[in-house]
């Protein structure tokens, strides 16, 4: 499928087949090509937490608006990033660069990060929308459905998946085969509702 095809058909699909399982090589493809995504500096600070055990599915959902796709997707991601991967042996994003690249990098993150959360906490939020946006894109590639998703008490969750406390979660993708059409696309806004030329 080309990209824009895979931009065009993909929903947020709200139900799915319960009954599917998804192999583990495209379970390994999908998360293969989402961990080629972009990240500032190239720290690929995402964590992705695959919940497969249906207990903590459930647990999840009760916490989650009750919403039916974290329990019927054949994949169910909760996708996280490490605020302080930064600072965790950065040396490792640029080990392949020449020496002057590297050293000019390692201390580009570090002036970058350090002191400021706020700025780790945007950078995180950015590379799991991207992150998550690649495994969607991805699934439809393969013939496969998603859903983008909130709507939790992500403190809840965070215990559930003993996030560390370090990290952050972003949001969730659920994965698998739709379970009938997605609803009618209910109101995109005008091309010059959202596009301005040189600021608002």
């Amino acid at each position: 499928m080309d990209v824009t095809t895979a931009i065009q058909s993909r929903r947020a699909i709200k139900h799915f087949d319960p009954d599917h399982r998804m192999p583990e090589h495209d379970i390994d493809t999908l998360l293969t090509l989402a961990r080629m995504s972009p990240t500032a500096f190239n720290i690929q600070h995402w964590r992705f937490v695959l919940v497969q055990d249906p207990g903590l599915r459930e647990a999840i959902r009760a916490v989650s608006w009750m919403q039916p796709q974290i329990t019927e997707a054949s994949l169910f991601l909760v996708i996280c990033a490490d605020l302080k991967a930064w600072e965790r042996q950065p040396e490792r994003y640029w080990r392949n660069a020449p020496a002057d690249v590297s050293e000019g990098m390692l201390t580009a993150i570090d002036n970058y990060y350090r002191g400021r959360e706020s700025v780790e906490r945007d950078e995180a939020m950015r590379s799991c929308g991207i992150a998550a946006q690649t495994l969607m894109l991805a699934a439809q590639d393969l013939g496969y459905d998603s859903c983008p998703m909130d709507l939790a008490d992500f403190d809840a969750v965070g215990r559930l998946i003993r996030l560390p406390k370090d990290h952050v979660i972003g949001l969730f993708v659920a994965i698998g085969k739709a379970a009938g059409a997605p609803w009618p696309r209910s109101g995109a806004l005008a091309h010059n509702d959202v596009v301005y030329k040189d600021g608002f």
